[in-house]
């Protein structure tokens, strides 16, 4: 790997029902931080105006789950998020430079959107302070897996703040992520997702890895999904892996919430059924 791209910044789920969705990922033992709307640039350079998104994020120091809800239909869509069905739908990798990251992924012929800028307001200890990214969009159609792009964060210490990253489920980060694809799709779709990330392949077992000093992205034949995710494997973002510090004691909050669990190798799962399109994988850290 010759780029800065060095961990897994972000997942996104996406939901009309916002409400319903951050009580679930509660339910789930996620401690989840504030509401809080977001202004987006429709274009790079561009001031960001405010949108008709906001979030509420289980936050871990590195990584992040984003619970992402459309709030105000009638509000200006610059990310054109209400084109974009309900479920999983977004991952970020993290770079410190997205402007080189654009450079480098033009430079290769790789069609990207531009980078753009997202703020909010968050409430701090110190009082409300503006939250602040830079985000480079790969255009869609060519990951039509799911929404995939490179985040910049300018402001960590407003995202990542100390009393959020205390979880009942003892969450710690997210060290995988899985994506399903058609069988005869999956060599070209990992050689495209490898550029992207600028790291080599690696098989795994049943799966295709592409490594990052911190987690990996996943990828697996839809005609092994259905086994691994235990029912209904949906193409494109699928399912992501969760380390918790206690298994046993993750499992027992879970299931004590009403939630079904089932038993995998080292650890437990939750079905996507059960939490908004995403598979969660809970394994020790």
């Amino acid at each position: 790997m010759t780029t800065d791209i060095r961990r897994i910044d972000h997942t996104g789920i996406l939901s009309r029902d916002l409400d319903k969705l951050e009580q679930r990922y509660e339910a789930l033992g996620f401690t989840l931080s504030p509401r809080s709307r977001h202004l987006l640039s429709a274009r790079p350079d561009e001031k960001p105006v405010l949108g008709g998104t906001a979030n509420r994020c289980a936050l871990f120091g590195e990584s992040y789950i984003e619970l992402l809800g459309i709030v105000d239909p009638s509000a200006p869509d610059p990310w054109r998020t209400k084109e974009v069905p309900d479920g999983f739908r977004i991952f970020y990798v993290g770079s410190d430079d997205a402007d080189a990251q654009a450079r480098r992924l033009a430079g290769a012929g790789m069609p990207i959107m531009g980078v753009r800028s997202l703020e909010r307001e968050v409430d701090t200890v110190d009082g409300p302070r503006l939250m602040r990214a830079r985000a480079l969009h790969i255009d869609p159609r060519f990951t039509p897996q799911g929404y995939i792009g490179i985040a910049q964060q300018q402001t960590p210490e407003y995202l990542h703040q100390p009393r959020y990253l205390t979880h009942a489920n003892g969450a710690t980060g997210i060290a995988s992520v899985l994506v399903v694809v058609g069988d005869a799709e999956l060599d070209e779709t990992v050689e495209r997702y490898a550029r992207i990330l600028d790291v080599s392949p690696a098989s795994q077992d049943d799966r295709q890895v592409l490594r990052l000093p911190s987690g990996r992205l996943e990828f697996v034949p839809a005609g092994v999904a259905d086994e691994i995710l235990r029912g209904f494997a949906p193409y494109g973002l699928a399912a992501m892996t969760i380390a918790v510090t206690d298994v046993g004691a993750a499992r027992r909050l879970i299931d004590g919430n009403g939630i079904a669990t089932l038993t995998t190798s080292d650890g437990f799962h939750v079905s996507a059924d059960d939490a908004f399109g995403a598979a969660l994988f809970f394994t020790a850290r």
